[in-house]
């Protein structure tokens, strides 16, 4: 029996229209949502993801407020435009689109929004906060993560959860966030011995290392879940995950399509921090 697709592009625009109708009612309140994006230099790939940005702002009824900077611009320079941000009450939520030019040291930076305004939820405070369990923001990729399965009716607690990758974007806040969910976890990275093996223990398989096609129906338990966090470019110009998609499909109950799966969640939940932030920063 092939599996179930875990559609993230359906999930997340259930979603976005519970936010919109949240942001339709702060603005009731007087209390309009006000996400900053800042851009440094002219990646390419960060100008795609920050135009989706902007777009979800404009489908939620969101402020979006954007300050690209030239590639020269100086560590002190974007300090300045963070702490100016910071003290702007318009503005809920700061975000900082990585990666930044060689010069600019990103832990600097990321350590000047104020932990209320990090609605990407990198500020040691709050990952401190996801790590004890008493937190307002979670990463938003891990965040998707969580939301995806909970929506798919699929059960965490007592599953052994298997989570490939140890970053501190997605691999270990997730791994707390299944801990949380009160699943045993067991993370796995590239030092990780027998890794073929581990994998086939997990009951809920999530992979994100940013390899193509690494995880193919060997590492997959029969009937497992499996949720792709990669997203990888070949050299044909088509996009895949880090796991084998079409071998894997074959043998687990449940997976997450690389596009359409992981992705679409990270923005949404992006969006639903920033609103967040805005109710609680009038409470």
């Amino acid at each position: 029996m092939r599996a179930t697709i875990i559609n993230g592009r359906e999930i997340s625009g259930e979603i976005r229209k519970e936010l919109k109708a949240k942001v339709e009612e702060l603005k009731q309140k007087g209390i309009n949502p006000g996400l900053a994006v800042i851009l440094v230099g002219n990646d390419p790939a960060s100008r795609v993801y920050v135009n989706n940005k902007k777009k979800a702002c404009e489908e939620l009824g969101i402020r979006s407020f954007e300050y690209v900077l030239p590639a020269e611009t100086t560590e002190r320079e974007l300090i300045d435009l963070i702490e100016t941000l910071n003290k702007d009450k318009s503005v809920h939520g700061i975000l900082v689109q990585l990666p930044l030019p060689g010069h600019i040291n990103a832990d600097n930076v990321l350590l000047r929004i104020l932990p209320e305004k990090d609605v990407d939820a990198f500020h040691p405070f709050n990952a401190g906060r996801v790590m004890i369990g008493d937190y307002y923001f979670l990463p938003c990729t891990p965040a998707g993560v969580m939301e995806m399965i909970r929506r798919s009716g699929i059960i965490v607690a007592g599953k052994e959860c298997v989570v490939v990758g140890r970053s501190n974007i997605v691999g270990k806040p997730l791994a707390m966030l299944m801990l949380h969910s009160n699943a045993t976890v067991t993370i796995c990275h590239s030092r990780t011995k027998n890794l073929k093996e581990v994998c086939r223990r997990a009951d809920i398989l999530v992979v994100a290392v940013g390899k193509p096609r690494l995880i193919d129906a060997d590492y997959v338990k029969e009937g497992a879940v499996v949720i792709d966090v990669g997203i990888n470019r070949l050299e044909d110009g088509k996009l895949c995950g880090d796991v084998d998609f079409d071998s894997v499909a074959e043998k687990a109950s449940y997976i997450t399509p690389v596009p359409g799966g992981v992705g679409p969640m990270t923005i949404t939940m992006l969006m639903k921090n920033t609103i967040m932030s805005a109710e609680l920063s009038n409470q």
